[in-house]
């Protein structure tokens, strides 16, 4: 019995320290997609890793959706998505905050439609099949462009997946695809841009991409999201710094080439798609000062308009910091 008394309080103690074990050593889980911007050479470089001073788990996600799914769920403490998804969650009163726009979309992200297609201008588009991940940065962009053309309930709208929608286009599914990298690139090979998010922005109707973290994270660490928003900056420095050097055989380029599965070739013309807001411009009052909080309060408006989301928040900034932005 003596022996059963000492052993049963040493396996107790054995199990305990190893359930702590496991919950210090488990990682920080981050979701990324495939949109090309100068923050993927410090992940394939380590460099996150380094300045956190923790492992990542690194997973790639399809579309802002699926990312915002994993964050409600806890499987994931940081994400990047787009301004739509982020008010589709804001919407939702998901616990999260963007902490950075890691992108202004412009020409990332376009409608193209096929070669013989016969869609010469936007009245083309009548009857035609478009495809674009549903709730996302390009399905905001499409859907503002079909208003703006006067086009609403004439033109069928699918929800595929980039993956799917580079399948449908080979295959002759579809007329036409609003989508970003690395499928942009594909279907672009034998389509043409009809319009892109810089033009449909210039309606008014501007898309850009964000890095969030869930709240009750950044709240218990702020310093990873601090030295995660510095990292990225640093990168966003660099490129715009050493532009002319980051080309199809430049180390900078084939690292974002094999993490997004895009072609090297494509990346510099993508990079240049979209402007990556330095540290001033991220904490003036254009983004997270409070214009990034006003654009996710008209892009929610446009969803709940759209019926893609139930209401409209009154206030979004207690979804947006520039807390996390070193001055």
């Amino acid at each position: 019995m003596a022996r059963k008394a000492f052993v049963r309080p040493l396996l107790t103690a054995l199990a305990a320290s190893l359930l702590a074990f496991n919950l210090q050593a488990a990682p920080l889980v981050v979701a990324y997609q495939t949109g090309i911007d100068p923050g993927k050479v410090p992940q394939a470089d380590g460099t996150f890793e380094k300045a956190i001073g923790e492992k990542i788990d690194w997973r790639r996600f399809n579309s802002g959706s699926e990312v915002v799914t994993a964050l409600a769920s806890g499987d994931v403490q940081i994400g990047n998505l787009g301004s739509s998804p982020l008010a589709a969650a804001a919407s939702r009163k998901l616990p999260i905050v963007a902490f950075i726009v890691s992108a202004q979309i412009n020409a990332a992200e376009a409608l193209v439609v096929r070669n013989g297609s016969g869609i010469d201008k936007p009245q083309d588009l009548v009857g035609k099949t478009i495809a674009t991940p549903f709730v996302s940065t390009s399905h905001y962009s499409l859907l503002a462009a079909l208003k703006q053309w006067g086009l609403e309930g004439k033109v069928k709208v699918v929800n595929l997946q980039p993956l799917q929608i580079a399948a449908a286009w080979k295959r002759g599914d579809i007329d036409g695809a609003f989508v970003w990298s690395p499928a942009l690139g594909e279907i672009r090979k034998t389509g043409k841009v009809l319009t892109d998010a810089a033009e449909v922005g210039r309606w008014g109707a501007p898309t850009f991409e964000v890095w969030v973290a869930r709240k009750d994270y950044a709240d218990k660490h702020p310093e990873v999201i601090r030295q995660f928003a510095k990292v990225t900056l640093d990168a966003y420095a660099d490129y715009s710094t050493h532009k002319a050097q980051w080309t199809v055989d430049s180390p900078q380029v084939q690292k974002i080439a094999r993490l997004t599965g895009s072609n090297a070739e494509d990346v510099p013309e993508l990079l240049a798609g979209s402007n990556f807001p330095d540290a001033q411009a991220q904490r003036s009052a254009a983004l997270l000062g409070g214009g990034t909080a006003d654009a996710i309060a008209k892009t929610a408006a446009f969803l709940k308009e759209q019926g893609k989301v139930e209401s409209v928040l009154g206030d979004y900034r207690p979804y947006i910091s520039a807390d996390y932005i070193a001055p």
